[in-house]
């Protein structure tokens, strides 16, 4: 099945982000677009034909989700993670970004304190930010093989300033840590302790690498369970980002209550029979093709790790321990952010996420996406390796 994924698809024209979005967001069109965090691999065939199949019924009209797509999340997460939640447990929501945005309208007011861990996934310090809520940062530590959480800071914040909510990310988008259970586990603690709600973005838990394995927060202990919020989704494994369908797990009732109230009240709690229809095709007919783009994508990672090191040594790749995405320490370069940026841009052509937008920790790094075809990243790494000899 790896053939599949050597496969090179045009986006263009087609209303992708990565590739119609280019001359907006960084001025040119002829970049590789290594940025937004979709893949280029064809969504898998099982999950086009149950949508051909049911669009094949040429009437669109209002729908509701079939029992067996509720049940097919019940049982891929717990199968997947031995994670067991009861339907009752389970609602529907129309994005993840979307889901910390109402988490935030729901249980706390403007003004609020809420924790985030930077470097991390920028819609986290943009919802917070534009809702009019405090934002408290408490950064990640850098160690010799990725990062670690501030857990002393963590209990500083919690006890002097008061914060409704951590927004955690699990695994962790940029760096890809795949948080160990007992570390969750203290986060759950001290966030127990003072009464903060925590938010768990796990949209790539499916996607653990060598041989890593994802715990999902409210699994790591009985206080994880009481006091989470937990969204996950197939839309990073699979490849269905657009057709939004995430979920959210809630255990403690009194939340469960407010929340799904909320979204109840709301009219958000329903997905589209797309959503639908995609979901229960990944989570039925997935697990091969889920296993096959694994082993690739770990492939792509190994070969950027050995390319940097053979020709580029002065850029270090992060490994992930989940998903596709490489945060690249380029700080050897010696380059400040700007220039950095150039370098990518405009000598090496190549469009990445530029690391200062997960926050200022992220000065000297650039995100890389490695979930496409071998022969696209070859020649990426090619044209970066040209324009850092030619440059520096």
């Amino acid at each position: 099945m790896n053939t599949i994924f050597d496969e090179i698809i045009d986006r263009r024209g087609t209303q992708a982000i990565k590739t119609d979005f280019l001359d907006k967001l960084y001025g040119r069109e002829d970049l590789i677009p290594l940025w937004v965090a979709d893949m280029d691999f064809r969504t898998p065939d099982f999950i086009v034909e149950a949508l051909r199949g049911r669009f094949n019924h040429e009437i669109y009209g209002y729908s509701t989700p079939p029992d067996s797509y509720w049940e097919s999340i019940i049982k891929w997460e717990k199968e997947l993670h031995g994670w067991e939640f009861s339907r009752e447990e389970l609602s529907y929501i129309p994005r993840i970004v979307r889901g910390i945005a109402f988490v935030l309208q729901c249980f706390t007011s403007p003004g609020d304190a809420v924790i985030i861990q930077p470097p991390v996934y920028m819609p986290f310090f943009h919802i917070p930010k534009e809702n009019g809520r405090r934002l408290i940062m408490n950064p990640l530590i850098r160690t010799q093989e990725g990062y670690g959480m501030d857990l002393k800071g963590l209990e500083e914040i919690c006890r002097n300033s008061s914060p409704k909510l951590l927004i955690l990310c699990s695994p962790h988008n940029p760096a890809g840590v795949v948080w160990p259970p007992e570390v969750l586990a203290e986060v759950a603690h001290i966030c127990s302790k003072y009464g903060v709600i925590v938010v768990s973005d796990e949209i790539h838990a499916d996607m653990a690498l060598f041989g890593n394995h994802h715990t999902p927060f409210a699994m790591a202990s009985e206080e994880a369970r009481n006091i989470s919020i937990t969204f996950a989704a197939p839309t990073k494994t699979f490849n269905i980002a657009g057709l939004v369908s995430s979920f959210c797990v809630v255990h403690n009732a009194d939340i469960r209550e407010r929340f799904f109230g909320w979204l109840q009240a709301n009219h958000l709690a329903s997905p589209t029979f797309i959503a639908a229809v995609a979901t229960e095709a990944a989570f039925t007919k997935g697990a091969e093709w889920r296993r096959q783009m694994l082993s690739y994508v770990e492939k792509n990672v190994r070969f950027v790790e050995e390319f940097l090191s053979t020709n580029i040594p002065d850029i270090r790749a992060v490994r992930p321990q989940a998903s596709f995405l490489i945060w690249l320490d380029c700080r050897e370069l010696g380059l400040d952010q700007t220039a950095l940026k150039d370098l990518f841009i405009n000598k090496a052509r190549l469009a990445l996420n530029d690391g200062e937008a997960f926050g200022k920790e992220g000065s000297g790094y650039m995100r890389l996406n490695v979930g496409c075809p071998r022969a696209v990243l070859s020649r990426a790494m090619e044209q970066l390796s040209t324009a850092v000899r030619e440059s520096i």
